[in-house]
Order: C-alpha cells, then structure tokens, then sequence
C-alpha cells in the first residue's frame, strides 16, 4: 500500500506548482500590461524549461531505470512517449471549440464551474503526470543519497525537486496568459491570482494519481517516465511555441529572437539542476 504520508507529500508539491501559476498574476499590481516581447520571452522561458526537465529530467531518468541495451530502454519507453503525445491529442481534440472565455469564470454558476475545471483538468493533467512520476523514489529504501534531498526534514528524490521547480517556472508565463484578458476585463487583481490557481488546480490531482500508478506498479515506471516526457515535449511543439510566435506576430521577426533567448535562457538555468 502507498503511505498516506507520501500522497500528501505528492499533493503538496502539485499543490505547490498550482499556486506558482498565481505568480503570473502579480505583475499587474505594478503595471496595467506586459508588453509583448516580454510574453514572448516569457512563453520561451517556459519552453526551454520544459524541454530541459523533459529530456535531462524524465528521459535520462528513465534510461536509469532500465537495464540492458538501447534496444531495450526503447521499448521500454517509446510506447510511454506515443501514450504521452497520444494524451495531449486527445486533450486538442477535447477542447477544440471548447476554449473558455475567462469572463465564464467571473460569471460561472457551480455546474459551469465544474465544467470548466473539467476543461482545464484535459489541459494541466500531463504537468501534474510529470510531477507524480518524479516522485516515484519517494520512501523507498535503499536509494542512493546523491539521488536525495533533504529540505525541512523530508528525504525526497533530487528528481522531484527538479521537476516541480521546472513546472512552477513553466506555469508563470501560463498565469500571465490568464490574467491578460482578465485584466482587460477589469477583475481585480486578487481574483486573477485566484483565477490562475484555479487554471492548474487539476496538477496536485493528476500528480497524485501518477505517483500512485507508478508506485503500484513498478515495472511500468520506464513506461511512466516515457508518458510525461512524451506529453510535456509535445505541448512545448504544438502549444507553447505556436502561443509565442502569435503573441510575437507583430515584433519585428516574428519575435522569433525573443522566443530563442528564452529558450536559451530556460534550457541554460534547468541543465544544472538536471546533474546536481
């Protein structure tokens, strides 16, 4: 059985990732707007992040876990990666023409609420994967300690650490995408934080239910590496830089220069973790 402590711990760094969603809102009690190249360096940010937690983080984990050739460690992880992407197009084709207005959230009654984190729940649940499956050392014995960290008296695996850093920086810049037409709106600037931890509300939700997966069922941990960093690359390609270059569609390039110094920045500040 899992340890209702370990859940807890779990939710608490989905939960943690959550509320770092509400930072993108805290720009807008200094200013009125945030300029488009810094959004679309912003969104880069989120991207090289993303790609490095991914790659370095999940990926490499992944490798580590599986014992025997190259050959092996893909079939190990490949069909993880497919059902990964796989999830996100599902997600797309979810949400096409269900896209939430944000005046919805001001003027929800609860069954439309429920609807809506429903929506939101086919959107941020591969983030709150990611998480959970970082987690998958968690209690056990016999770890190495060079895998560990010990923060506030929990031992906790250096990848989990890793991976909820990653997600909480990655939700900045999706907290500044939902306070934009709130703001334009006239909603107060508390309500848009609150608005934008409710946009990932569904991570510490997801996240508990990844690591409780992985943790039952062990030898389908290489397959769980695989499923979040297959999902998490594939939102980076179809969503995140798409959302960049129509953000950055009037700077001159395209914003494309913007959009790769964030990208460099985010992979250049998340590579260092990823070998700690």
């Amino acid at each position: 059985m899992v340890a209702l402590e370990n859940l807890g711990i779990v939710f608490i760094a989905g939960l943690l990732t959550a509320l770092a969603t509400g930072l993108g809102a805290l720009p807008f009690f200094l200013f009125d707007d945030i300029s488009t190249r810094w959004n679309v360096v912003l969104w880069g940010l989120a991207s090289g992040i993303m790609l490095s937690a991914s790659l370095f983080g999940l990926v490499m984990e992944g490798v580590a876990v599986v014992e025997g050739t190259w050959v092996d460690v893909a079939v190990a992880i490949g069909p993880g990666v497919l059902a990964g992407v796989a999830l996100v197009i599902v997600g797309h084709e979810v949400l096409e023409g269900a896209s939430i207005n944000p005046r919805e959230y001001e003027e929800a009654d609860f069954k439309k609420l429920v609807l809506v984190l429903g929506i939101l729940t086919v959107h941020s649940f591969p983030e709150g994967v990611a998480v959970g499956v970082a987690f998958a050392e968690l209690g056990l014995e016999n770890v190495p300690a060079a895998d560990t960290l010990v923060i506030g008296g929990l031992t906790l695996p250096v990848l989990a650490v890793f991976m909820t850093i990653a997600i909480s920086i990655h939700n900045v810049p999706e907290g500044v995408a939902t306070s934009i037409p709130l703001r334009a709106m006239g909603v107060s600037e508390w309500r848009m934080v609150w608005w934008a931890v409710f946009s990932s509300l569904p991570q510490p939700i997801g996240a508990v239910i990844a690591y409780y997966f992985v943790t039952l069922a062990r030898q389908f941990l290489p397959f769980g590496f695989g499923f979040a960093a297959g999902a998490m690359v594939y939102l980076v390609v179809t969503e995140f830089i798409p959302e960049a270059l129509s953000n950055g569609a009037e700077l001159p390039r395209g914003g494309r220069p913007e959009l790769t110094a964030g990208l460099v920045v985010g992979v250049a500040v998340m590579i260092p973790l990823a070998f700690i």
